[in-house]
């Protein structure tokens, strides 16, 4: 007689499985252990290096006339900020789309700037499911649905008058998603565009900066991360904070060019992403992948375009700005050395010296 499954004689199938499975899970275990106390002593020396330009600079919420919420085509509650100019005129207003996994604050420096300057309106929102907007209630993110929040924004906020618009990475396809829609807005109220650190549609060559090899495997399942994050999304945003130190590393690798930038800036841009759920970021990651503009940049032909982009920039490099510019010839590149993804922050200085005269001109 054969011995009873699951007996000591003849242990199931499952039981072995189960068996490997939980050595597997306790070598893993070790191995984070270990990982994340090597991480914690890289993020003390890198946090630790002296000389911090920005260590007293009080990032986070800035100063605002007024603010309201926009509800968008597809249900989400936009977070909108409004600054008032100080000195008399009629110049443009200037409009801020930030990127993936950021939020309002990335255009802290230029939003200074400008503030202190007082010549323009300047109205500032939070994406879909960044910041302080909230999530949106089913179904994946769009490019295309971002570009109709554009408008839902513009159309409360700027009934009338000319607009400047100004996008990074994300943003920026916002804004082409927009012309694409809207190509009617283009030379009538929208007068001058700036698109930072962005694509027009070679995401699924740079593979987010990814290694090639990695790059190559990982393509397939750009579309079913979202699955992964109905399962067990809040899970993953607990791991996130365990692994905060992580977390911040990368944000430094991916962010930023300088081999040794800011720890208080890259401490900054790594809250902006952790405050980004799993669930947000991987309803966008298939429309990222996808994205294809080229068509719509001709609807900003005739517009003064200002392209700004940093030389180590890992995941929208030079070449997605040179692409664009194949595309509008008489736009304006300008290209900010060792500087990463995060430009506008990382290079402030320099952003602004390109910014501040470009909007000046056009107004």
């Amino acid at each position: 007689m054969s011995p009873a499954k699951g007996s000591a004689k003849g242990p199931s199938r499952r039981a072995k499985q189960v068996g490997i499975a939980g050595a597997a899970v306790g070598v893993l275990a070790a191995g984070l252990a270990t990982a994340f106390a090597v991480e914690r002593v890289l993020v003390r020396r890198s946090v630790n290096l002296p000389g911090d330009p920005y260590v007293d600079e009080p990032f986070g919420d800035q100063a605002h006339d007024s603010e309201l919420t926009v509800t968008a085509a597809d249900g989400t509650e936009l977070h909108v900020e409004i600054v008032e100019p100080t000195k008399p005129g009629n110049k443009p207003t200037i409009v801020f789309v930030h990127g993936f996994a950021l939020d309002m604050g990335t255009f802290y420096f230029q939003r200074q700037a400008l503030t202190e300057q007082g010549e323009h309106r300047l109205v500032f929102y939070d994406q879909p499911g960044h910041g302080r907007s909230s999530r949106l209630k089913s179904g994946e993110y769009d490019i295309a649905a971002l570009g109709k929040s554009l408008a839902a924004v513009l159309n409360a906020t700027v009934p009338d008058g000319h607009i400047i618009l100004v996008g990074h990475s994300m943003g920026g396809m916002t804004i082409m998603a927009f012309a694409e829609q809207y190509p009617e807005w283009f030379g009538k109220r929208v007068t001058g565009v700036v698109l930072m650190s962005t694509s027009a549609g070679l995401i699924d060559k740079s593979k987010l900066g990814l290694p090639t090899l990695v790059a190559r495997a990982s393509a397939p399942f750009f579309p079913l991360w979202g699955k992964a994050a109905d399962l067990g999304g809040t899970t993953i945003d607990r791991a996130r904070v365990v692994s905060s130190d992580l977390a911040w590393l990368l944000t430094r690798r991916y962010g930023f060019g300088e081999p040794k930038p800011s720890p208080s800036l890259v401490t900054f841009v790594e809250h902006m992403n952790s405050k980004t759920s799993v669930e947000t970021l991987t309803k966008y990651l298939h429309t990222l992948y996808t994205h294809n503009r080229f068509p719509a940049l001709s609807a900003l032909r005739g517009v003064p375009v200002l392209v700004i982009v940093g030389t180590k920039d890992y995941l929208t490099p030079v070449t997605h700005s040179e692409e664009i510019l194949r595309h509008l010839p008489d736009a304006e590149l300008i290209k900010v050395d060792n500087s990463g993804h995060v430009v506008m922050l990382e290079k402030a200085d320099q952003v602004n010296a390109a910014l501040l005269p470009f909007v000046e001109k056009i107004s």
